[in-house]
């Protein structure tokens, strides 16, 4: 989370003391031709000059490397907080593979944690009131709200090969996996031997495949989301696929449904529905996907064909309130969510940003009919319930529109399979695309700098892109490498209007070698020139990113082992000379991917993600190619939490 402290935030600022300050932030090419061959970059959103903004990031940069371990720069230290399997309560236990079962995961932390939320808590604050512990700014005791993406039975029980898992899942596992999924709260203190988590408090919770969730917005309670299990349509067991999210200034969190598509089984094709069909070959439901509906009836699209309009959506929770049931947030639209994250702004309307994270699919925004009151919670936890979901589309020339996705309008017509709004959302992809919104390089995480008021998508690859379908925002064909652009809405810096319906849009960077041969391959990093930034300052697929509290930018990849190396943490500042210019700062052990970077209130903390570790060809839970992070012989790599900080406790960056 980026630190602002009041005096330095004027009340325009998109950002309040809780608002998801996670992600992007990126500058500009100008033409196609220029961009692959590594040209200058424009200045963008940022201001011309910036003084001693190089000099916020002073640690010595890490070099490319791939190994078993971890790594992070001189005179720091990563402490493991939370790793797959610890206790929740106070009774749990060590944990013990062999001995698990679907009871004992539902008590511990869930496979392969996401998306990090430090959420503050307050002495003087209880449930329902979210904004006060926000505003709290409490950097040393709060609660760790995790995602937990998807399960690797191969990795997670002994007997199976990646292959045999994939469709051979014994029952008792699938019901281990189902509990594994979701998401986890749990309160963690900062203490003289680092960051603890405290097993038993009230605050810790998880939320499963199991878990009671309501549907909420214009979709819920449709004949669409209508099953034999829940005739009415607006009551759901559970949550999947969860990936990246996003927090409110009101006090809850985001947490997106994206990859949800392969927990189904079944043949399309032997859906009576057409739409239905068409609907599910579009998420991947296919009869080769897992066989969870073998243990599980609902996840058996021939079964139950409307399941799967169940998930796909962004799901709404109170962490300060373990006894509250989460919400599906029809609003928002339906596709495979990276996330959402808003801009709250005093009187205003709250505007959310996210991406479809698939090749050719689009950026979203959310725009809600209610104006954002701060410190009128009751008023605020509805705002995500009503609003107009808007698609991108990224002309020539660096001019931009929001595309509204509403029933009646433009082609969005009975004539074309639109009888009513919940059809629009359900099918948000296939009304996007005629609406004439552009299709990307997978859009991940898309987020607003609490700076300089602009936002940044950021688009890992798209090896599918051909030559004759390279534009203006997706300048390379078969993109193995990502980019970021760069989203300005009218305005000023910090008083930009969100809402409008246009915008200007500049390329931030291209991912990539910069001195890579080809120069269709060849990144692009701010205004350095070929050369000029270190040998292992470039990196590829960028996927998750975090702003620190001087606005620097800190991104995590997906995808740079095929380049030879780790993945991991580059930060670059956001102005100046030196914007956009990467530097190492942490590398992941071989097979890992890093996920949800996110600071504590006074910079001091930042906690991150390892996903699946030792994650690579033949590893297995009785062979793996190697046992972090504890490289005990008796436990199998377990995706992880760590805490980084500085052995001065200084500011991590700095």
């Amino acid at each position: 989370m980026t630190d602002h402290k009041p005096s330095d935030r004027s009340p325009q600022s998109p950002q309040s003391p809780c608002s998801p300050e996670r992600r992007t932030l990126f500058k500009a090419i100008g033409a196609v031709t220029a961009a692959t061959a590594g040209a200058t970059l424009l200045p963008g959103c940022t201001r011309k000059s910036a003084s001693g903004a190089q000099d916020n990031l002073r640690f010595a940069e890490i070099p490319h490397r791939l190994d078993f371990t971890h790594h992070v720069p001189q005179g720091y230290v990563a402490e493991r907080v939370l790793s797959w399997g610890d206790p929740l309560d106070a009774f749990g236990g060590d944990f013990i593979p062999e001995k698990l079962n679907a009871r004992e995961q539902a008590r511990r932390f869930g496979y392969n944690n996401d998306f990090i939320a430090f959420m503050p808590l307050a002495e003087n604050a209880g449930p329902g009131e979210g904004d006060k512990h926000c505003l709290s700014r409490n950097s040393e005791r709060g609660l760790l709200c995790v995602n937990h993406e998807y399960t690797q039975p191969h990795l997670m029980f002994s007997g199976y090969s990646e292959d045999s898992a994939h469709r051979g899942t014994r029952d008792e596992h699938v019901a281990i996996e189902q509990q594994a999924c979701g998401h986890t709260v749990v309160e963690v203190e900062k203490t003289g031997h680092g960051w603890q988590p405290i097993p038993g408090s009230p605050y810790n919770r998880r939320l499963s495949l199991t878990t009671p969730m309501t549907i909420v917005g214009p979709a819920a309670g449709d004949r669409r989301l209508q099953t034999g299990g829940d005739p009415s349509g607006t009551q759901v067991s559970g949550t999947v696929g969860n990936c990246a999210g996003g927090k409110t200034p009101w006090g809850t969190v985001l947490i997106a449904e994206e990859g949800f598509g392969g927990a189904f089984q079944g043949d399309p094709d032997n859906v009576a529905d057409e739409t239905e069909a068409r609907n599910h070959h579009a998420f991947g439901i296919s009869p080769g996907n897992r066989n969870w509906g073998d243990y599980d009836q609902r996840f058996d699209i021939t079964v139950e064909p409307n399941e799967p309009n169940r998930f796909g959506w962004m799901v709404e929770y109170d962490p300060y309130y373990p006894q509250s049931a989460p919400r599906k947030l029809t609003a928002l639209g339906r596709f495979e969510h990276e996330g959402f994250t808003l801009v709250s702004k005093p009187e205003q309307p709250v505007v959310a940003y996210g991406g479809d994270d698939d090749e050719h699919q689009f950026v979203y925004r959310f725009v809600s009919h209610g104006i954002y009151r701060p410190g009128d919670n009751q008023h605020n936890r509805t705002l995500l319930h009503e609003g107009t979901l808007y698609a991108a589309q990224f002309s020539e020339g660096g001019s931009g529109r929001w595309l509204p996705l509403v029933h009646g309008q433009g082609p969005l017509t009975r004539e074309n399979g639109f009888h009513n709004q919940a059809d629009v959302l359900v099918d948000a992809r296939r009304a996007a695309k005629l609406l004439g919104a552009t299709p990307m390089d997978r859009p991940e995480d898309v987020e607003t700098n609490p700076v300089n008021d602009c936002t940044y998508v950021m688009l890992t690859k798209n090896k599918q892109r051909k030559p004759e379908d390279v534009n203006a925002a997706n300048p390379r064909a078969r993109n193995t490498a990502g980019h970021v652009l760069e989203i300005v809405p009218p305005g000023r810096s910090g008083a930009r209007d969100h809402v409008s319906d246009t915008f200007r849009w500049n390329t931030f960077l291209l991912g990539g070698n910069p001195n890579a041969e080809n120069p269709a391959e060849r990144g692009a990093y701010g205004q350095s020139q070929r050369g000029t930034i270190s040998p292992h300052g470039w990196f590829a697929n960028p996927d998750n990113v975090a702003f620190d509290q001087r606005g620097n930018m800190w991104i995590a990849t997906d995808g740079c082992e095929r380049f030879g190396f780790h993945d991991g943490l580059w930060a670059m500042a956001t102005e100046g000379e030196q914007r956009a210019a990467p530097k190492h700062f942490f590398g992941c052990p071989e097979g890992g991917e890093l996920c949800g970077p996110e600071f504590t209130p006074d910079g001091n903390t930042l906690f991150v993600s390892v996903q699946h570790p030792a994650d690579a060809d033949n590893s297995t839970f009785d062979s793996p190619l190697h046992r972090w992070p504890d490289n005990d012989p008796r436990l199998p790599p377990r995706p992880s939490v760590l805490a980084i900080r500085r052995t001065d406790g200084g500011t991590v960056g700095s």
